[in-house]
This record gives structure tokens, C-alpha cells and sequence, in this order.
């Protein structure tokens, strides 16, 4: 086997070969994703993809080195790998950054001797880095992708819920349909005027907090021997000494290296606009909550609609708890069959209670 130089052994095996051209086409393809990305960047972001795309090179590098003569015609690399060049090329999003973080976190370079320590060390930063970027993209979607993951499943839950209830019941079809339309209605409306409000609320706390943009403006007017300029960043949690040390540097240098008591909270683009938040929550909302009306608007009815509902909503909730477990790093499948027993169960516990109800009323 290779050693931590990564000095070919005389004779590879066919084993040996073949792995060492699949770890030379999935990084070729790691180094593709990273440079889609970049492609699509600006700024710091631009060039920490370019440096990891670098780095790919370096480690495709190795295992030309190795296969030398034997390195053969360029092979693809893992389907994973391409799945995830084809979305960078064609939409690099917070989506595909959150992917690539867990093709870091899959990486085997700590069992394998070919691989050198560099290397192994190598992906570890790498899935921090990537980590560190996903995270930026995260605060700038969360306020907007929360309301529509929230609303999406609301409305699926709550929908199939309210469907499979009033079934329960022994109402008719068409009284099923209208049903399962008002709830759907009513409850979009309902989530995005209540979405618009919690993010109004948050936001307005958030400006409450946040320090008077013009309070610099006094700086030149004080006392430099006696003032309360201290107190400002004491207030907003520095130590006695780190206030007074901050306090006298602003005084010394200002304005060339103004600093104002306390920064503008960066939490305001987490949160997300009221309108969007709205917006989103409504029409995902309604999204969700049109899937278990679908067989009854297309005229079916009884047993056959609703087994056709509930098939319809839990590939639904797979597929929103799966795409949540891939933006927050967790495992897809285990996020997925989470949502789908959270919903499904929820949905049986209420068609039941239709039975009951149906049973006493008749």
C-alpha cells in the first residue's frame, strides 16, 4: 500500500487500481462542484469555494500520482458526486451547499492508507468550511423557508386531518370536498396573517433592541475624563475593564475608526420580511393543504379517495422532512419518516374521533 508520502506500491492490485481511479473521479467532480459554486458568488464566498476547489485538485492530484501509466480514460465519479455538480452548475443554493457538506462528512481518507494525513485533515476542515457557508445561506433563507416548510406541512397535516374526520363521520363526498376547500381557505389565511404578525412582532423587538444609529454623534461633545460612554457597552455585556478599554479607544480615535456603542443586530436578515414570511406561509400553506382534496376533485370517492389522500400526503411529508433533514445536516430518511408518523398519526387520531362522533350522532 501506498505510504503517508503517498509513494506507490511497485505491483497494485486490480482493486487497488479501481479504487484509486473512483477516488480520482469523485474528487475531478468535488472540484467541479465547488467552482460551479464559485461561479455563482461574489466576494469572500467566491474565493473560499476557489480555495476548496484548490484543494480537491491536490488530493485528484495524488491519485494521478499513484496510478501513474495506470491511470486510464477519465472515469466518472460517484452518482452522488454528479447529482450534486449538475445542481451547483445549475442552481447553487444554500440547497447544494448543505449536500455538500454531508459528501465532506461521508469521506473514508481516515481508514484509507493510500490517502495521506494532509488529506484526511484535509476533508475534516473542508466540512467545517462548507459547514461555515451553508450556515450563512441558512440565516438568509430561514425566516422565508421556515414559514413555507411550517405552512407545507400545516397545511398537509391539518388538511388530511380534516378530511379523513369528517369521513369519519359518514358526510357525503361533496361535503368532504367543500370541507376539505374551506379548511383549506381558512387556513392559509390564517397562516399568513399569523406568520405575518410573529415576524412584525420579532423584527419590531429586535429594532427595540438595537442602538440608536445616531447616538455617534455626541462622541465629539464629551467629557473625556468624565462621561458615560463605558456604560453603553457594560450594558451590552462587555466586562468593566473591556468597557473602559473601548470606551477610551473610541474617544482617542474618533472619528477615523468609529465604532458606535454596539453593532446593528445581524438578526434582522434572519429573521425575514413580514410580507415574504406571509406570502410564503399562505401559498405553502394552501399547497399542502390542496393535496388531500385532489382525488375528491378529480370525482373519487369513498374508501378509494381517501387511501389515494393519505398516499399522496405522506410522499409529501417525506419528501418536506427529507428536504429539512438535508438544509440542517441530519439525515434525510430519519427526518422524513419523523414527519410522516407525526402526520399520518395525527390524521388517524382524528378519523377515528370521526368514526366516534359519526357512530353516536347516527
Amino acid at each position: 500500500m501506498a505510504g503517508a508520502a503517498g509513494i506507490p506500491p511497485t505491483d497494485p492490485s486490480p482493486a487497488a487500481l479501481r479504487r484509486w481511479r473512483r477516488r480520482l473521479a469523485d474528487e475531478r467532480e468535488e472540484a467541479k462542484v465547488y467552482r460551479s459554486l464559485a461561479s455563482r458568488r461574489t466576494g469572500d464566498e467566491r474565493e473560499i469555494l476557489l480555495e476548496l476547489a484548490d484543494a480537491e485538485e491536490r488530493h485528484a492530484a495524488h491519485w494521478s500520482t499513484l496510478l501513474g501509466d495506470d491511470v486510464g480514460p477519465p472515469h466518472r465519479g460517484d452518482v452522488r458526486m454528479r447529482i450534486l455538480a449538475w445542481l451547483a452548475r445549475h442552481f447553487g443554493s444554500v440547497f447544494v451547499l448543505a449536500l455538500a457538506q454531508r459528501a465532506e462528512n461521508r469521506s473514508s481518507y481516515d481508514t484509507d492508507l493510500d490517502a495521506t494525513r494532509a488529506m484526511a485533515a484535509d476533508e475534516r476542515v473542508h466540512e467545517e468550511v462548507v459547514r461555515g457557508l451553508a450556515a450563512r445561506g441558512r440565516a438568509r433563507v430561514s425566516g422565508t423557508f421556515r414559514a413555507a416548510v411550517f405552512g407545507a406541512n400545516d397545511g398537509l397535516v391539518s388538511n388530511l386531518a380534516l378530511v379523513l374526520g369528517v369521513s369519519g363521520g359518514g358526510v357525503s363526498s361533496q361535503a368532504v370536498l367543500l370541507t376539505g376547500l374551506a379548511g383549506l381557505l381558512a387556513g392559509a389565511l390564517s397562516m399568513g396573517a399569523g406568520e405575518y404578525v410573529s415576524v412584525r412582532s420579532q423584527r419590531e423587538l429586535l429594532e427595540a433592541s438595537a442602538p440608536d444609529p445616531s447616538a455617534h454623534t455626541v462622541v465629539p461633545h464629551l467629557d473625556v475624563d468624565a462621561n458615560e460612554l463605558a456604560l453603553v457597552y457594560r450594558a451590552r455585556g462587555m466586562s468593566s475593564e473591556d468597557a473602559e478599554r473601548q470606551a477610551a479607544d473610541l474617544l482617542a480615535h474618533y472619528p477615523r475608526s468609529l465604532d458606535p456603542p454596539g453593532v446593528a443586530d445581524p438578526d434582522h436578515d434572519v429573521v425575514g420580511t413580514g410580507i415574504g414570511a406571509a406570502l410564503s406561509s399562505f401559498c405553502f400553506f394552501a399547497t399542502g393543504a390542496a393535496i388531500p382534496v385532489l382525488p375528491f376533485l378529480f370525482g373519487l370517492t369513498g374508501t378509494t379517495a381517501l387511501v389515494i389522500a393519505c398516499v399522496l400526503v405522506g410522499l409529501a411529508l417525506l419528501l418536506t422532512g427529507a428536504v429539512v433533514g438535508v438544509l440542517s445536516g441530519g439525515p434525510p430518511l430519519r427526518r422524513g419518516l419523523r414527519q410522516l408518523t407525526i402526520g399520518l398519526a395525527a390524521a388517524a387520531v382524528t378519523y377515528l374521533l370521526g368514526l366516534l362522533f359519526g357512530a353516536s350522532l347516527g
